[in-house]
């Protein structure tokens, strides 16, 4: 589905079918109210009515934010897939609700279909947005233009990291997402690929991350993207879990929890999106993408529990299960990136536990850190953004349960209480005393995937963690 703006009224746009919102209070005043009251709409947020024979769909919107108009976009192309309606046109809600009207028509509209032998389309070829206001009231032209374009750019970084997550771990080794980031960084200005190979990371002594992805006959990968624009204000890292594929390596999964562990690479996949979106954007700050990629797999040269492993920095890891392999790649990456990059601030995202969707859900990404300023910057963002995030705290009494008897730290808790935190203070020890308050962990385990839709995610990879940060990284520059 594509979505134009159009610098035209929305009475002289032709399309199939019109989209309108309203809220239960504005009900009664709406042009078809007697046939929207005798259809049993009430105007409830993303309660829907297809009146064909007015070619008019009515959505309902809670009242007049940014999210709900994202949520009731999407509700609304949904019910546009199972019609014939090629084209559809919507008035402009105010300046304020173009991004997430943008959002929610593209990202709702997302389905992947690269391995369907019939891939079915959406019937809705295009969507055009009136430059107009649906009360006439006068619209900045440039604003809205400038809104609208930007919303187009975010969303489709979204989709474009949905599609990275979903597709199988044949088809996405390490290897070949390097490749991916290798290709991004040949069609876009300002966005610089360099790749380390097994050789090469053996040569930075990145031990841990090697271990993970020995006994895989895909060799794993370091990634360093970079976005670097003339005078930039700021200079972030962002780090990436990239686990293509996990298996649990010898402390193995049960079947059904390997199902859908292609997304174990979502974190790595979002920092790509991230990258994508920033060179579109041209936002006036430094950005370093480091993505670590591996395979978790089994063989007779796999690593075990019981091993100690040396990660860059030094620091020795007792391994008591090597289905906690995410954070031994992050070890070595962020390690790697605080030598090779002087940042304002370093943010890791991963698919790093399951205890953090018993915590906060599967809709709400996990934040940790020990600056308080900073997290409360990120709850603005994710309003902003229309993504959920929960902070959990640090405590030295749960640090405690990472010690090990025979190495520096060990890599998985003593007991199974509190794994998020536990994984998020085994990366707070590679993060060098200077960068503890620059320092951010997004646990994404919740939101990256879903197998059932909801808001504005269909089935699958949801590409959570980009509107967030670029939300963010958006009001960074204005400082």
């Amino acid at each position: 589905m594509r979505v134009k703006l159009i610098k035209q009224p929305l009475d002289t746009i032709g399309a199939d079918i019109t989209i309108t919102f309203t809220t239960a209070e504005m009900l009664t005043h709406h042009p078809v109210a007697d046939l929207l009251h005798s259809a049993g709409f009430k105007g409830e947020q993303d309660q829907t009515c297809m009146l064909h024979e007015r070619k008019v769909l009515v959505c309902g919107v809670e009242n007049f934010e940014a999210d709900n108009f994202r949520s009731a976009a999407a509700a609304a192309v949904k019910v546009l897939e199972n019609t014939a309606y090629t084209s559809a046109k919507i008035a402009q809600h105010g300046t304020e609700n173009i991004q997430g009207l943008v959002e929610g028509l593209l990202l709702g509209s997302y389905r992947y279909n690269s391995y369907k032998s019939e891939p079915k389309e959406h019937p809705t070829e295009e969507v055009l947005l009136s430059i107009d206001n649906y009360d006439s009231t006068a619209l900045d032209e440039s604003v809205v233009e400038s809104l609208f374009n930007s919303a187009v750019i975010i969303a489709d970084a979204t989709n474009f990291t949905r599609d990275l997550v979903n597709t199988t771990p044949d088809d996405m080794t390490p290897q070949q997402l390097s490749i991916v980031a290798d290709e991004l960084a040949t069609s876009h200005e300002h966005l610089e690929c360099t790749i380390l190979d097994e050789h090469a990371l053996e040569e930075e002594k990145m031990d841990a991350m090697l271990s993970v992805g020995r006994a895989s006959d895909h060799k794993p990968r370091l990634i360093h993207l970079s976005y670097k624009p003339e005078n930039p204000k700021h200079v972030i890292t962002l780090v990436g879990k990239g686990l293509t594929y996990d298996s649990g390596g010898l402390s193995l999964k049960p079947a059904t929890s390997m199902v859908t562990m292609k997304m174990d690479k979502a974190g790595a996949c979002a920092v790509l999106g991230m990258l994508k979106a920033v060179s579109e954007l041209n936002l006036p700050v430094e950005v370093h993408g480091f993505l670590g990629a591996a395979e978790n797999m089994v063989s007779g040269n796999a690593y075990k529990p019981d091993d100690v492993l040396t990660a860059r920095n030094g620091k020795t890891i007792e391994v008591r299960n090597t289905d906690a392999e995410g954070r031994l790649v992050l070890a070595d990456v962020l390690c790697y990136a605080q030598d090779n990059v002087k940042a304002d601030y370093i943010f890791d995202f991963a698919t790093l536990t399951g205890a953090c969707m018993v915590a906060l859900g599967p809709y709400t990404t996990g934040v940790m850190g020990h600056n308080n300023r900073l997290k409360h910057e990120i709850f603005q963002s994710a309003n902003e953004s229309g993504e959920l995030v929960g902070s959990l705290p640090f405590n030295r009494h749960l640090k405690k349960l990472i010690k090990s008897e025979i190495a520096d730290i060990c890599n998985i808790g003593s007991k199974p209480y509190g794994g998020a935190i536990t994984a998020a203070l085994f990366l707070d020890a590679f993060i060098t005393d200077e960068m503890k308050e620059k320092w951010l962990h997004f646990d994404i385990a919740g939101p990256a995937y879903t197998e059932s839709s909801w808001d504005c995610n269909p089935h699958g990879g949801t590409g959570a963690g980009v509107r967030l940060m670029l939300a963010w990284l958006r009001e960074l520059t204005t400082k």
